[in-house]
């Protein structure tokens, strides 16, 4: 299992743009993806579910704990943060 703690930037929080990207790259590997918002102490939760991301509340300025296994945990975690990281902006997106 690899870990990551991210602070999110993004104005609006982990909320219907920024949400759907997260899912979205979450998805294409295979891999256990879990959420936790450290700051509210909620989850973690499936990463691939729109609905429980949506149930961590998260907004700007919390940390969240991203924890992936399988195949591809690692590909999967380094592809996360890198999305938080870039404020949401998909590779390739114009």
């Amino acid at each position: 299992m690899t870990e990551a703690v991210v602070r999110i930037d993004h104005a609006s929080g982990l909320h219907a743009r920024p949400l759907a990207a997260f899912v979205q790259v979450a998805k294409g590997f295979d891999a256990n993806i879990q959420v936790e918002n450290v700051t509210t102490r909620k989850g973690p939760l499936n990463g691939k579910s729109p609905l429980h991301l949506l149930m961590l509340t998260v907004q700007q300025g919390h940390e969240l704990r991203i924890l992936t296994s399988g195949p591809q945990g690692g590909e999967a975690l380094t592809a996360l943060v890198r999305l938080i990281e870039s404020d949401f902006v998909l590779e390739g997106a114009s």
